[in-house]
């Protein structure tokens, strides 16, 4: 009788434990066949947000990546959350609610209908989405995954930048099953040697489409225990991890 009580409180006092959580994003670094590396982080597209910020990606207590383009404070990229643009209010000029001067591929979560699209716009309220108080765009220049012959010349059309020289690389894509990759290359790269490592490496044969970020010392990456800060310039727009 004693011993039974004794068992009792030991089990009651005894901490129950859980197994660890699945961490909701993962990061790796691949090395490419054609001598490319790529840093990446996987997570759910629920995981992302964006911000705009003043700082090198790597003094933040965020983890992510760089976004998209900008001048002198002005977001050129589209970066919206729930038709809000993350810098000033829509339709200001460089507030996030454009791609300025063209139409741009914009990677768009819709959450109300959990697809992925990318959609060739010059302003947020261009974008097809289910419910506009569900959703996040994130704007860049199209990758073109599944248009192996015209990616370049769409690429091109849309104004990316420095595409044929040897430039550090920043990109974001979604596989079928609705992960999303930001992928950060250190390695100085053209356009398309970024694009083949990363359909090479990322995404284990699923991916579906994506876009180019801003590149060169923009290129900017921040986990726990890794930086990347391109070339110590303070950027205007980051993709960020919420957990």
């Amino acid at each position: 009788m004693i011993t039974s009580f004794i068992w009792t409180i030991i089990w009651l006092n005894h901490p129950t434990t859980k197994p660890p959580a699945k961490p909701s994003s993962e990061y790796s670094v691949m090395q490419a066949s054609n001598g490319i590396a790529l840093h990446v982080i996987r997570t759910p597209p629920n995981n992302i947000g964006l911000k705009a910020i003043t700082a090198n990606v790597t003094d933040l207590q965020n983890t992510g990546i760089n976004g998209g383009f900008f001048w002198q404070g002005y977001l050129l990229s589209i970066a919206v959350v729930n038709d809000l643009p993350v810098k000033g209010q829509p339709g200001d000029y460089g507030s996030g609610w454009f791609n300025i001067d063209r139409k741009r591929g914009t990677l768009v979560w819709d959450e109300k209908a959990q697809t992925f699209t990318i959609q060739i716009v010059e302003a947020a309220d261009e974008l097809k989405v289910m419910d506009r108080a569900h959703y996040w765009a994130q704007g860049g220049v199209s990758m073109g995954l599944r248009n192996p012959d015209g990616w370049a010349a769409q690429a091109v059309s849309e104004e990316m930048p420095v595409i044929n020289e040897k430039r550090m690389r920043s990109g974001i894509v979604y596989d079928t099953s609705n992960h999303v990759y930001l992928v950060v290359s250190p390695t100085p790269c053209t356009g398309d040697e970024f694009r083949t490592a990363v359909t090479e490496q990322v995404g284990a044969g699923e991916l579906v489409d994506g876009l180019f970020l801003d590149g060169d010392g923009s290129s900017q990456l921040k986990v726990a225990n890794y930086t990347l800060p391109g070339d110590h310039r303070q950027v205007y727009q980051m993709i960020a991890l919420l957990n």
